[in-house]
């Protein structure tokens, strides 16, 4: 860390003569491609100190001016009082040594609190230099943190905090994400216990009263009744594995799945397609849940007419956004729509919902395209 002090100390001379000329040079144009380049060579170097003798490794291309400045003055001010201190400390220690090993130690009178005591130049030397030398220790420690703090506020934080606040991202996340599944396995026995087993009990019924029933005429009427009901059951059975999850999903592809959950919908919905091609699995069922809860929410809840689904897609992410002219003041942190953010977030994923009260809503997700590793 010492040598890293000093060499910023070295190197923060350099960074302010640059900065005296660069400043005013940018200000022309021809010169700001020299200032620009200049400027990248001495951040590099600066990465390099940082990482080798600092401990602070950063993979961001940030910082400039501002970084510069006020790195050059921390290190040439601090840089300057170490090396002093360093420097008188060792000559005290060596001077003392000398006076006790070779030289003629005169007496030196110090006085203390109460006390008058005398001793030779040597010792007091030997002494001096061994106070001084640990308090330059402190103050090297005390400058190498204050430039990696330095840094962390201008070129981010370093690998060690980057994987600290990964674990705890992840965390957060693994702890989300099975809640969430815990919900929507509460979802799915209340739509079974409600619609289904509500369409079994009556089914059953049905037949047994035509079982038990004397009157041709009678039980031909609840028989038609009982396989009208077993075609309801068949159909609330199929809403059910539907919303768990669709075949037409992996079969067809997202745009697919959302154009069938639109036929489903009581409130007209349009589906944009922009997506040049399919996403990873777990990106296009959690971009497919997204949609398909948010058209829930805004034909129960938000009184919408119109919903809007635009699929879109850059380099490195994929995104959802449906929006609708519904009455708004939709609550972020609900049971739905806080579901559905944490199952983007443990995808490295963003969520979004704007929804004012009076309207409109918009709910954006967007995801990496790559799914996180482990």
């Amino acid at each position: 860390m010492a040598a890293g002090v000093l060499l910023g100390m070295a190197l923060g001379a350099v960074e302010l003569a640059f900065l005296c000329v660069a400043w005013p040079a940018s200000l022309l144009p021809a010169a700001r491609p020299a200032a620009a380049r200049g400027l990248t060579r001495l951040m590099a170097i600066e990465r390099v100190r940082l990482a080798r003798w600092l401990g602070h490794e950063t993979t961001a291309e940030s910082g400039g001016y501002g970084f510069l400045a006020a790195r050059a003055a921390l290190g040439v001010l601090g840089g300057y009082a170490c090396a002093s201190g360093l420097f008188l400390g060792g000559l005290l220690l060596f001077g003392g040594l000398w006076d006790l090993a070779w030289g003629e130690s005169e007496p030196v009178p110090v006085n203390l609190p109460g006390v008058k005591v005398v001793t030779s130049s040597g010792v007091l030397g030997l002494t001096s230099g061994m106070v001084l030398l640990p308090l330059i220790v402190l103050m090297t420690l005390a400058l190498g943190s204050l430039e990696r703090r330095l840094a962390g506020l201008f070129l981010g934080p370093d690998r060690h905090e980057q994987m600290r606040r990964r674990i705890t991202e992840l965390t957060a996340t693994r702890s989300g994400i099975v809640k969430a599944v815990d919900e929507e396995r509460r979802r799915i026995e209340r739509d079974l216990h409600d619609g289904v087993q509500q369409r079994g009990v009556s089914l059953a019924m049905l037949l047994g009263r035509a079982r038990h029933s004397r009157d041709h005429g009678r039980t031909a009427e609840l028989v038609a009744q009982a396989h009208a009901e077993s075609r309801q059951l068949l159909d609330e059975l199929r809403s059910v594995a539907w919303r768990i999850y669709p075949t037409a999903l992996d079969e067809l592809g997202l745009s697919a799945a959302l154009a069938g959950v639109a036929d489903r919908s009581s409130v007209p919905v349009t589906v944009h397609g922009g997506l040049a091609a399919r996403p990873v699995s777990e990106v296009e069922t959690a971009l497919y849940f997204v949609a398909r809860e948010a058209i829930t929410n805004a034909v129960k809840h938000a009184g919408a007419r119109d919903i809007l689904v635009v699929l879109d897609e850059d380099e490195r992410t994929v995104s959802v956004a449906i929006s609708d002219d519904g009455k708004g003041g939709a609550d972020p942190s609900g049971g739905g729509l806080s579901g559905l953010a944490r199952r983007v977030l443990a995808l490295d994923g963003e969520f979004t919902v704007d929804s004012p009260p009076g309207g409109p809503t918009k709910i954006t997700a967007r995801l990496p395209k790559a799914p996180p590793c482990g």
